[in-house]
């Protein structure tokens, strides 16, 4: 079997890069073993995640499927006394900023609309497990071998390959990427359901709209999400240190449920009868980040190669993004363009990487001076933070604030040697890389597979 491009994954990371590729007259085969519908965490789209969606022409889609609509993000203290809110907002042409809404998203369905899309505009659905990518005698990739769900093989063969498995990291656990890292919140987890009966904002300004995402602060490194996926449901979930909840040694279900009432006093008041309608889920060691994710014949999207903390949900807002960016460049490498170089796609990776590193300064510097981070978002740097919370981390940057939380966070030396030198990656700061623990990561092995080593018995 053969085809221009292969995408192994049907989340929105390929189903969007399925769509951009077809818009350029490409029509990929795009691998995924599991069936649709299925839950998924990652459900609050930022301002430019948005924007994505209605660069595909998905609003009206998006608007009579009624997914509840984000104003913006609101960010309670510990005692519950103080809080801060940055509101979804654009960007016209003009680079002026205007009053602009997003979407909270149910997982199972925006993920089985967004696949169903990408087939309707052209893209072809194999139903299989990608076991191993083909390689070329130089070491370039030239599609991949498919486990179908009969128990036979096919070898898809392909132009180009791209990886957006997620956190299973495909082409990384098969060696074809560089090393990789475990990233500064390694030590993490996510504890996570959906509950009914929450009682939510219910003003007219966009500031206590009833369908915003609502973070919760309780100390470094600890914290809850509330977010509304629709008119009775919501998300909620903690993320705290693994030892944490060791320690602690209570099933999930109730280290959640207690986290929950305890947390935060404005939480537990939203949360009067903790009704849990969904399995109690947990993803254990999410910081991690891929060195050389892009070369001849492949690109690892999204959380393919890179992931930090979920505390402002860019997760699938980068990975959709990168998509979007991908496919003319992978257009211009199908009609002839760098197929010679070495590495045909090392402008796209550090435009990449540098995005991503805006993120993670402004999320270190929430985590290791949150007076600070509040100051700038609320004062100083307002209208810069305004865009980085947006996505806006891919162009005009970086800003005077990522500037100034750079040398607060003493590492805007590093980062300009890095650029200046012409890195094709960054380092995460405090990363480091472990070849002993890739077994956390096996390959096409969902990653809630492997929350059975911590959890108490």
């Amino acid at each position: 079997m053969r085809t221009d491009v292969l995408i192994i994954g049907g989340g929105p990371a390929g189903a969007t890069g399925a769509m951009f590729l077809a818009a350029e007259g490409i029509r990929p085969i795009i691998v995924e073993r599991e069936p649709f519908p299925r839950y998924h965490i990652g459900e609050s789209m930022t301002g430019e995640c948005g924007a994505v969606l209605r660069d595909l022409g998905l609003e009206k889609r998006m608007l009579a499927d009624g997914h509840p609509v984000k104003q913006g993000v609101k960010v309670y203290s510990p005692n519950g006394r103080n809080e801060w809110f940055v509101p979804v907002m654009g960007r016209d042409t003009s680079w002026r900023l205007f009053d602009q809404f997003t979407w909270q998203v149910r997982r199972s369905n925006f993920d089985q609309m967004m696949l169903d899309e990408a087939v309707a505009r052209g893209a072809t659905i194999l139903r299989g497990t990608a076991l191993k990518p083909l390689l070329r005698e130089d070491g370039s990739v030239r599609g991949a071998q498919i486990r179908m769900a009969d128990g036979g093989t096919v070898d898809v063969e392909s132009e180009m390959l791209l990886d957006c498995s997620g956190q299973a990291t495909f082409l990384a656990n098969a060696g074809v990427t560089g090393p990789k890292y475990l990233g500064s919140y390694d030590k993490q987890i996510a504890i996570f359901s959906q509950v009914t009966g929450a009682v939510r904002d219910g003003g007219t300004t966009r500031d206590a709209h009833k369908d915003n995402t609502l973070i919760f602060y309780q100390k470094k490194y600890h914290w809850a999400w509330f977010i509304p996926l629709d008119g009775d449901v919501v998300s909620v979930g903690v993320v705290v240190p693994a030892a944490y909840f060791l320690e602690k040694r209570e099933t999930k279900k109730t280290f959640l449920v207690r986290e929950l009432r305890e947390m935060n006093a404005d939480l537990k008041r939203r949360l009067p009868e903790i009704t849990l309608i969904e399995d109690v889920h947990v993803i254990p060691n999410y910081s991690f980040q891929v060195r050389q994710f892009c070369g001849k014949g492949f690109m690892c999207i999204g959380d393919a190669h890179r992931f930090i903390d979920p505390i402002f949900s860019f997760g699938l807002y980068v990975s959709m993004k990168e998509a979007q960016l991908a496919a003319p460049l992978i257009k211009a490498y199908l009609a002839g363009a760098q197929r010679d170089d070495d590495h045909p796609f090392a402008s796209y990776e550090l435009h990449c990487e540098k995005g991503i590193d805006v993120l993670e300064d402004t999320i270190d510097l929430f985590w290791e001076q949150p007076f600070a981070f509040a100051a700038f978002v609320h004062a100083r740097y307002r209208e810069y933070f305004t865009d980085i919370l947006a996505g806006r981390v891919y162009e005009r940057q970086p800003s005077p604030a990522v500037t100034a939380a750079r040398k607060m966070l003493k590492r805007e030396e590093e980062r300009n040697r890095s650029y200046e030198a012409q890195d094709l990656y960054s380092m995460p700061i405090g990363s480091r890389f472990h070849p002993e623990r890739s077994a956390l990561w096996e390959p096409n092995v969902p990653v809630e597979s492997t929350e059975a080593w911590m959890m108490p018995r």
